[in-house]
């Protein structure tokens, strides 16, 4: 489910909100009243930006985006090969572009401003429940590889990162018997990010100077 945010509050300074109320034609008021608005938009499109731009400088985004022959840059196989041949993605895959796209959804609808300056804000954002319906594991499409990143993933001491036919990835291979010890090492993602990204697009509206 999509994680709505709304903001209900005064977008507007003060001395707009006075001149406003010193205005006797409808159409000055309508459009300093767009004023707000805009900039509540752009101050949002701008905010997006830079959400997607962090989330593809997580360590588990770029160590997924870098391949089958990226390093273990997140810390989640101890170092040992990457999550990338370890999950047993194709090595045409793209996992992160679903999610980008989803991040990319994001939206803001706002109301008409009052002439007392108050706004009704709402900011659509992917939850991550949203998220993890579009990172299914390769191999068993029920399960979300964004979701076990977070909890923890089964396999890593049968994991062999070497160049290999048989290998989806080409460079990653479960074998026979356990050849190390060790377990995965879960860490935060989706979840911890999206919850950051609510709290700072509520706190947006605060941020607005006009």
């Amino acid at each position: 489910m999509t994680v709505v945010l709304t903001v209900n509050g005064p977008a507007l300074k003060k001395e707009l909100i006075q001149s406003i109320a010193r205005m006797n034609n409808a159409t000055q008021i309508r459009n300093s009243l767009m004023v707000g608005n805009q900039l509540l938009v752009k101050k949002f499109e701008s905010m997006k930006s830079e959400m997607i731009k962090e989330f593809l400088n997580l360590p588990v985004t770029k160590e997924i985006l870098n391949g089958p022959d990226s390093r273990n840059i997140s810390g989640t196989l101890g170092g040992y090969g990457n999550l990338f041949s370890f999950i047993g993605f194709n090595q045409s895959d793209d996992p992160i572009g679903p999610i980008v796209d989803l991040l990319e959804r994001s939206m803001i609808k706002v109301s008409r401003a009052t002439v007392r300056g108050t706004i009704s804000v709402t900011i659509e954002i992917p939850s991550p429940q949203d998220i993890f319906r579009v990172t299914p594991l390769p191999w068993a499409p029920g399960i979300s590889w964004a979701q076990r990143v977070e909890v923890g993933l089964s396999g890593l001491g049968q994991y062999m990162n070497k160049d290999s036919a048989i290998s989806r990835s080409g460079t990653g291979v479960q074998i026979k018997p356990k050849i190390r010890t060790g377990k995965f090492s879960n860490t935060k993602y989706v979840s911890s990010f999206i919850k950051k990204w609510q709290k700072k697009f509520l706190d947006m509206e605060r941020s607005i100077k006009i």
